[in-house]
């Protein structure tokens, strides 16, 4: 039997393909001055930019997963065409380029939003270029990659422990809690940090909605792009912070990758 292996005409074009997704990572690496990369990293206003990155990002994964957890759970049980819609629809933001996303939120909760008109009027409650906004920006980018892994999960873990369980009598909270969901924690884990590296990185929806104000929506992408626009921090510090998002990503991506559904221990 011939072994199996790589067909030596994919060789090249994966080459290609590594080259382009590799190469500008190393071209920032060799752009940045280690010298002053301490420095750069902890100026006061990249400071806040990380603290707020960070602080936003884990609230923003937080209300992800109360929120989307439980419509992961209704789109792996639900058939039906209403079912393909709202999968098409919670996948929107996904295809969806960021600044529409903001748009939409503008719409949705702006002072004569749809939503924000009667926050407004009736509570007081005014939620563009705010801190919030930032959350609820990183949450409608990132909550589709918590649906989809997690849902993911589920279709392929399938039901028939569920029904052995309602069968000896378990209620459905029971079989929710003590079955469904560890059977999938490696989906949901993975979910969560792919969840927390977008909202880390979210940049379009959070500049339109929630405004570029330092120490209370400037996140590190803004920061990084004030800095290149000449505003803010220096490009030095938008160079090191750059390489922070990057070994971020990168750390949460292998953490991903280790805790994929059906990763061998």
């Amino acid at each position: 039997m011939r072994p199996t292996g790589v067909p030596r005409l994919l060789w090249p074009p994966a080459a290609l393909a590594a080259g382009l997704l590799v190469l500008p990572v190393v071209a920032l690496v060799l752009r940045a001055d280690w010298s002053t990369l301490p420095a750069d990293i902890t100026t006061p206003a990249a400071l806040d930019a990380l603290r707020l990155s960070l602080s936003t990002s884990v609230l923003a994964t937080g209300v992800c997963l109360v929120l989307g957890v439980p419509l992961a759970v209704v789109l792996a049980r639900a058939d039906g065409w209403p079912a393909d819609v709202l999968r098409a629809l919670v996948t929107l933001p996904l295809v969806l380029p960021p600044t529409v996303g903001g748009i939409a939120l503008l719409y949705l909760l702006g002072r004569r939003g749809l939503v924000g008109e009667s926050l407004d009027a009736w509570f007081g409650i005014t939620i563009p270029f705010t801190t919030a906004a930032v959350v609820i920006a990183q949450a409608f980018v990132a909550m589709p990659f918590l649906v989809l892994s997690v849902e993911g999960s589920l279709r392929t873990a399938g039901t028939r422990f569920d029904v052995v369980a309602a069968s000896l009598g378990a209620g459905r909270w029971t079989v929710l809690r003590r079955i469904t969901l560890p059977l999938v924690r490696p989906g949901l884990i993975s979910g969560t940090v792919l969840c927390f590296a977008r909202a880390l990185g979210e940049f379009g929806a959070t500049a339109l909605f929630a405004g570029n104000s330092p120490g209370v929506t400037q996140t590190m992408p803004l920061a990084i792009y004030s800095a290149f626009n000449g505003a803010g921090v220096t490009q030095g510090t938008a160079v090191a912070l750059s390489l922070l998002l990057v070994v971020t990503a990168v750390a949460v991506l292998l953490a991903a990758r280790a805790w994929r559904p059906g990763r061998p221990a």
